[in-house]
């Protein structure tokens, strides 16, 4: 059932005063969270919540998270709002599965399908330094998202791009990469013997 926008405005939210002063103390990149600092763990750790895509500041802060994630003292392939200390729906993503490999920013991205397929492969993280980890992740995807006009879109990724996905959403729901490690170690995958690391969970259907 569609929602009407009454319905839709109840589950946006605005910048706290905190998120605004922090959006608006410059122009160019931002400070990068850590997991080893412990108020900005606790921001890294916090479900995030949706934004109104018409919001005024939400382009500041787009902007300034894409000058974050290309800064070349520590480049990245994707960031997500809550590394920037901002508890809201907004992230940045390289496309590896477009032409030139852009980078295109999502309001309010949910992912509402995975694949039961896993893929295997390393992740490192901006907010988590000098640790690197193999992760399993779903090969493809079906993504949701919200564009500036406040049209909901959806399409499918797979790869590594999907991957990249995968870890930024998870950042919007408090989730961190070594939280997954955790997670597939104490449910094991079969491995399919594929030249790629795919794997299923045990009792998981097949695509």
């Amino acid at each position: 059932m569609a929602q009407n926008n009454s319905e839709k405005h109840k589950n946006m939210h605005t910048f706290s005063a905190h998120e605004r002063a922090l959006i608006n103390e410059g122009t160019g990149t931002m400070h990068v969270y850590l997991v080893t600092n412990d108020k900005e763990l606790a921001v890294l750790s916090s479900v995030s919540e949706d934004i109104d895509p018409k919001d005024p500041l939400l382009q500041i802060l787009t902007d300034r998270m894409l000058a974050t994630v290309q800064d070349e003292a520590h480049p990245g392939v994707g960031i997500a709002a809550p590394q920037v200390g901002i508890n809201k729906n907004l992230i940045w993503v390289q496309r590896f599965d477009k032409a030139e490999q852009p980078f295109e920013s999502y309001i309010n991205p949910k992912i509402i399908w995975r694949s039961t397929l896993l893929r295997t492969g390393a992740e490192g993280c901006l907010s988590i330094p000098d640790r690197r980890d193999e992760v399993e992740r779903s090969y493809a995807i079906r993504l949701q998202y919200a564009l500036p006009t406040g049209e909901i879109k959806e399409e499918n990724v797979e790869g590594f791009t999907a991957v990249i996905f995968q870890h930024e959403v998870d950042h919007l729901l408090g989730i961190l990469y070594p939280d997954r490690v955790e997670e597939q170690e104490a449910t094991p995958s079969t491995s399919l013997n594929t030249s790629i690391k795919f794997s299923a969970k045990e009792g998981a259907p097949r695509l």
